[in-house]
């Protein structure tokens, strides 16, 4: 029984405060944003509900500057936020990223209701900010113009259980005329190979089994530290790590795609038979005007080495139509490298002006309805060769990492998804065992679609793995949780592969 003396003695702990984050654009992004949730649960945040749409404590928008309409979007965004926020004392809203780093002072202008304004440099600033905000009363707006410390060293919630990030360098060094990217990410900045290492082995220890490394030009690693073949270098040593099983990267630049690299994905066992190389456009003129560094002799002489080498390698490109001064010609020749390459996906963007590019204020902008017209030639020309390629895999035997969250119709279809070792995306029958994502399963692929493969016969072999124990781990502490913090398992994060009609970066690489 309570003493009165005991009931004086009692404290009411407050709940922690909750929050969300919205993150658009590129896989910097989506990495950036598991940072900044490191960050908020370190300072004692929880997660808020998975579908909680704004009813978070603090609500947060990590945006992007290069998809047409970014602006236009985050302001919709906010709009929608700021009732909500009126009728909800001590709710904060802050918004980073790339567009924050691009409008900094107009954001708070624009939506007053906003609470912080955080660029890409200062990302671990957040907390700090969001506290200032409150104490004083007023929007904080703080853009560092360098990076502060590399976003490694900050707190991470990784978003899957079996795969991660590994970010090897942040910025970039080129000019391209359709991109605003180094104007707000800076220029590349390399980190210590070691410091990389180091990272995937402590996944790897926590059950991580398969790795991406990510940069914005990632195979331009050791320019920053004077070494042509550090990145080759780095793939070697990824895979004399044991217990990493996958090793992807995203994205190359064909400028800086040598042969060490090659020979390097060709001889390290866990480096996959994938690779996403940006075309943006098969005509030189093009590409000149693009100031992209290489030509389509060079781009298609990439392929046929990676092919040479590694025969059953699916290749996946970005490509631009309708870029300022493209003509029927120019846009033909972009229709012969894909039919030349033969990519397994390609990810197709109409081209729009992006504000603060050079490309914006060239001449011979291409009419709408010219762009659109071109788009729908190649999109459905690449739609067969996909559907010819995937029809190649009927009868092949692979292994699949069981993936969360990849099959939108496994649950009325009884089937499980995963991705092969070329990060095709297989759909197939759920043993009578029980699989976990992150365990791996061989199947023999039965049917082909455009954009997945099925596998309808009976799975041959299960393999549990220590990532799927990792997952089946993180799972039961979730169901432990107390209610009100449901750290969850987002959607976005895990490093699968470039959805469709989706970009692979930011339309930049």
């Amino acid at each position: 029984m309570t003493s009165s003396s005991d009931r004086s003695l009692a404290v009411d702990v407050p709940a922690p405060k909750s929050y969300e984050i919205r993150t658009y654009g590129c896989q910097m992004n989506v990495h950036d944003s598991e940072r900044l949730s490191g960050l908020l649960e370190e300072a004692g945040y929880v997660r808020a509900p998975e579908g909680s749409d704004g009813d978070a404590d603090v609500v947060v928008f990590n945006t992007c500057a290069v998809r047409e309409n970014a602006d236009n979007r985050l302001y919709g965004n906010l709009g929608r936020l700021a009732p909500r926020k009126a009728s909800r004392p001590g709710m904060q809203i802050a918004v980073g990223g790339c567009l924050a780093q691009k409008d900094r002072d107009t954001i708070v202008k624009k939506a007053p209701w906003v609470d912080v304004v955080f660029g890409t440099h200062n990302i671990g600033k957040l907390p700090i900010l969001l506290e200032r905000a409150r104490v004083q009363e007023e929007a904080q707006v703080e853009i560092a113009e360098s990076l502060e410390a590399f976003p490694s060293t900050l707190p991470t919630r990784r978003e899957s259980a079996y795969a991660a990030w590994v970010s090897i360098s942040v910025g970039c060094n080129n000019t391209c005329t359709f991109c605003i990217v180094p104007a707000l990410r800076g220029k590349e900045k390399d980190r210590r190979t070691g410091d990389i290492l180091a990272e995937i082995e402590a996944l790897v220890g926590e059950g991580v089994s398969e790795i991406t490394l990510l940069g914005q030009n990632v195979n331009a690693y050791g320019s920053d530290i004077g070494d042509r073949e550090a990145f080759s270098k780095l793939l070697r040593a990824c895979g004399q790590i044991e217990g990493l099983e996958r090793v992807r990267f995203t994205s190359p630049h064909p400028r800086d795609f040598t042969d060490d690299v090659i020979a390097a994905m060709a001889e390290t066992p866990n480096v996959m038979p994938q690779l996403h190389m940006p075309l943006q456009s098969g005509s030189d003129t093009v590409l000149k005007a693009m100031r992209r560094s290489y030509r389509q002799e060079r781009y298609l002489g990439i392929i046929e080495k990676v092919r040479a080498s590694i025969p059953h390698a699916a290749i996946t490109t970005d490509i631009i139509v309708g870029f300022p001064g493209e003509t029927e010609e120019d846009f033909e020749q972009t229709l012969h490298v894909v039919r030349e390459a033969r990519f397994a996906q390609a990810f197709t963007f109409q081209y729009s002006k992006r504000p603060g590019t050079p490309a914006a204020t060239m001449e011979d902008q291409i009419p709408k309805e010219v762009v659109q017209a071109r788009y729908e030639r190649l999109v459905a020309l690449q739609e067969e060769i996909s559907w010819e390629e995937n029809k190649k895999q009927v009868g092949r035997t692979l292994e699949l990492m069981v993936a969360e969250g990849e099959g939108r119709k496994d649950g009325a279809t009884h089937r499980l998804s995963g991705r092969a070792p070329d990060n095709r995306l297989v759909h197939f029958t759920k043993p009578d065992q029980e699989v976990r994502p992150g365990d791996v399963v061989t199947v023999e692929i039965t049917y082909a679609a455009p954009h997945h493969l099925l596998a309808e016969g009976a799975v041959l072999d299960v393999r549990r793995t220590r990532a799927g124990d990792a997952w089946e781990k993180r799972t039961a502490e979730k169901t432990a949780e107390p209610a009100g913090v449901m750290l969850g398992l987002p959607k976005i994060g895990a490093p699968a592969p470039l959805p469709v009609a989706t970009g692979s970066g930011c339309g930049c690489d």
